[in-house]
């Protein structure tokens, strides 16, 4: 009896070693290893001094990877290949080269090394230190801002951050570049001055429009913000234990990660809630907090949907980036973990440990590769993960990338459809519902062949000002351009749904650029000064741009009709504020209402103004547009007599041309800034007819001369017979007939003189005297 139990013992003991699955399958990376060749490390060896490693994956290319540890090794085919630990050139004179902080932002690496921050571009390999940075940072970060999708990969932010970790934020030094890291500038945080506590980090996320500030004071952590609205107060306060590093996951969705050895946090909303990480085992919690599950962290990696953990304790851990809290399940025990072993997922439900291995022949270390299949792995009966209970999850919008222009709205549809026996709860979300907001409808649709009931998901979104239902404290400003991520998931989602992707897309609130405008079909100052010039201008009109001008009689006023097309559709005529300006500086024309007559409250604005503030022409437009009707300009009315040069919108302005027949070409530009976030802008030629010349004496004077001839010319053809009749005529007739007389014998003379005088040859001829006389 007691060998028979001895057996049965033996028997449950080896079970698990017999039924376990392996829970990676190792393999070796070894390449370009030739005994006759011997390569040598030139430069600066770079070293991370953390007991922790990190692996960080650039955003756009995923076989483009950093890797930190007590060797750093720089990546350009996701370690398939035997590396030399990465250098630094030692004309560079780092001094130390220890690496605190790194980050890619395009096609440069930018790492900190020893307190300065220098970009190394891995496409012509050159270093350089970047410039503009006059005090000591330890980190960089910016935003995780590729969004990859099937359709495009697109690089949408080179904002970079420098600083010091640690420092007081009201002293401290805040840099910021713009230009991917070659050149940073001094960041002014609104408020800095007044705020106590110590800086944890600082990121700007993308989706949200935010620059986010990690503030630490007395054991607590809370977010700050850059912008309206999340700028009126701090994010709720949490518990901040060491030193978290902030990991932005990929997607836009705004999904924080904190972590050091003790502790890991998660946000779903950039850090205006945290929450801890929980421990589960199948639906049970076993602890709420990774410092109470007496955990160490080793390394983290995550992905778009995907958390996982390796700790120091050699074991690895699982969770979903998914709408509930967020938990994370311990895998079979396995030895995996090593000092230098980092996480990285090479794609949704592929996990790989990498670990380095060092070559006592040769300089380049190999690569050690752990290969993780989180499904296969899902399926162990031990870990009592549920059935995933979602057999179809689509929508065509995944991936792709939309815009909503001011005034837009843009509808999706997903197609949903459960296992059979279960129910879906759908949740729909944007990342930033303080500028987009939605309504969602869910019904069913129809059945699958088997029999499953199919489910229709309508999204309707729009500008969230414009639904009408939110607090105006809460709405960011409708002018400023945003972006936010939609994301479709199931709020029920098992975890072993590993497939199942949420559904996600990136929403443009701005300029659709697809948009434009169309205008339905000898006086110039080169300075657009309104000034008198001293020449005439001859002006090239380009036909092929312009096309046939439209014609204008000059004596009534005038405005353009402006219609609104998207791509080639016609959508709307334009009844927004707008601007014209000739652009060969023409100023023959002015406008029929003043500052006074357009009902003002404050002093408008005008091209001359304008182009004095900007330097020069062409510079109107919505940016720098400021209503005389905003009750909040409070510029005063000095001049009310001046021309309002504004067209459209509320006022009934219009264009008044002088005397002048001719072409005119305008610039016109839609200023309203409520109208579109495209600077929606064009040029247009017009043709002013029916100008005749300008009369030199008034019609009313010819016409009194012209009767006064006709009258004089009566009275003399009628008086001029009266006269002749009488002594005094008689006389006048006897006097004309002698003058006519003496005229008609002085005429007749000097004709016989000529006669003679032609006919003697030219030449010599003899004189009077009997010489010779030349002629």
């Amino acid at each position: 009896m007691l060998m028979l139990m001895l057996v049965a013992a033996v028997t449950m003991w080896l079970r698990p070693l017999v039924t376990a699955q392996p829970l990676c399958r190792a393999r070796t990376v070894r390449t370009g290893k030739v005994f006759n060749v011997i390569q040598d490390v030139q430069g600066d060896r770079l070293y991370f001094r953390s007991t922790t490693t990190r692996l960080i994956k650039h955003p756009c290319n995923k076989n483009i990877a950093l890797y930190l540890g007590k060797q750093v090794f720089f990546t350009t085919d996701n370690f398939e290949t035997s590396l030399l630990p990465f250098t630094i050139p030692t004309s560079m004179q780092v001094g130390v080269p220890e690496v605190t902080s790194a980050h890619f932002a395009g096609s440069l690496l930018l790492l900190v090394v020893n307190h300065k921050v220098y970009t190394y571009d891995y496409e012509s390999n050159s270093w350089n230190l970047s410039l503009g940075i006059k005090h000591p940072v330890t980190h960089v970060s910016g935003d995780n801002c590729c969004y990859t999708g099937s359709l495009f990969c697109v690089d949408v932010s080179n904002l970079v951050f420098a600083y010091f970790r640690g420092d007081q934020i009201s002293q401290t030094s805040i840099y910021y570049s713009n230009t991917g890291g070659f050149s940073f500038w001094k960041y002014h945080y609104d408020g800095q001055a007044e705020i106590v506590g110590s800086l944890g980090g600082i990121f700007h996320l993308f989706s949200l429009s935010q620059v986010g500030m990690l503030v630490v004071d007395q054991g607590k952590g809370m977010f700050k913000y850059s912008d309206h609205p999340l700028n009126r107060s701090l994010g709720l306060s949490f518990d901040y234990n060491g030193t978290l590093d902030i990991v932005i996951a990929p997607g836009q969705k705004g999904i924080l990660l904190l972590w050091f050895e003790k502790s890991l946090l998660f946000s779903h909303n950039a850090g205006q809630l945290v929450d801890t990480v929980r421990v589960k085992k199948g639906d049970q919690t076993l602890f709420t907090s990774i410092f109470e599950a007496q955990i160490t962290i080793h390394n983290i990696a995550v992905n778009e949907n995907e958390l996982a953990v390796i700790t120091q304790e050699d074991n690895l851990y699982y969770g979903n980036l998914g709408i509930v809290p967020s938990s994370i399940i311990k895998f079979a025990d396995q030895h995996i973990w090593s000092e230098e072993a980092a996480l990285m997922f090479r794609s949704s439900g592929i996990l790989e440990i990498l670990t380095p291995l060092r070559d006592a022949a040769f300089a380049a270390f190999d690569f050690q590769k752990c290969l993780v299949n989180i499904q296969a792995i899902l399926m162990d009966p031990e870990l009592h993960v549920g059935r995933c209970n979602i057999e179809f999850l689509k929508g065509e919008f995944t991936y792709r990338m939309y815009t909503i222009d001011m005034h837009s709205q843009l509808e999706l549809t997903a197609l949903l459809i459960p296992q059979p026996g279960t129910s879906l709860i759908p949740l729909v979300m944007v990342s930033n519902p303080h500028s987009l907001g939605f309504q969602a409808t869910f019904y069913e649709s129809g059945y699958t062949s088997d029999g499953n009931t199919k489910y229709k998901l309508d999204i309707y979104l729009k500008q969230q000002q414009h639904w009408g239902r939110t607090d105006f404290n809460f709405t960011s400003s409708l002018k400023r351009a945003t972006m936010s991520t939609l994301t479709v998931d199931i709020a029920n989602k098992e975890i072993s749904c590993v497939d199942i992707k949420p559904l996600s897309t990136l929403i443009s609130v701005g300029c659709d650029l697809d948009k434009k405008i169309v205008i339905q079909k000898e006086f110039y100052d080169p300075g657009f000064q309104g000034q008198q010039s001293s020449q005439d201008l001859r002006v090239f009109y380009s036909y092929q741009q312009l096309g046939c001008p439209l014609l204008v009689y000059y004596d009534t006023p005038w405005k353009p009709v402006v219609e609104l097309w998207r791509k080639d559709h016609f959508q709307e005529v334009v009844d927004a504020e707008y601007v014209l300006l000739e652009v060969n500086g023409q100023f023959s024309y002015s406008y029929s209402l003043t500052a006074k007559s357009a009902m003002c409250t404050s002093q408008p604005q005008n091209w001359t103004t304008m182009i004095k503030e900007t330097g020069g022409p062409f510079f109107w437009n919505r940016e720098n547009y400021v209503s005389c009707h905003d009750p909040n300009n409070d510029a005063p009315l000095r001049w009310p007599d001046v021309q309002y040069q504004i067209l459209g919108g509320r006022t009934a302005n219009q264009i008044i041309f002088s005397h002048n027949n001719g072409f005119y070409v305008f610039y016109i530009s839609i200023v309203d800034p409520y109208y579109s976030y495209c600077q929606l802008e064009t040029v247009f030629s017009i043709y002013v007819y029916g100008a005749f010349p300008v009369q030199l004496v008034s019609a009313g004077v010819v016409m009194v001369l012209l009767i006064s001839s006709i009258l004089g010319s009566v009275w003399l053809a009628y008086m001029i017979p009266r006269l002749l009749r009488t002594a005094c005529g008689r006389r006048m007739k006897r006097f004309v007939a002698q003058l006519y007389g003496r005229c008609k014998t002085v005429c007749q003379f000097r004709a016989s003189a000529t006669a003679r005088t032609d006919t003697e040859p030219l030449g010599r001829h003899r004189s009077s005297y009997g010489g010779r006389s030349d002629h």
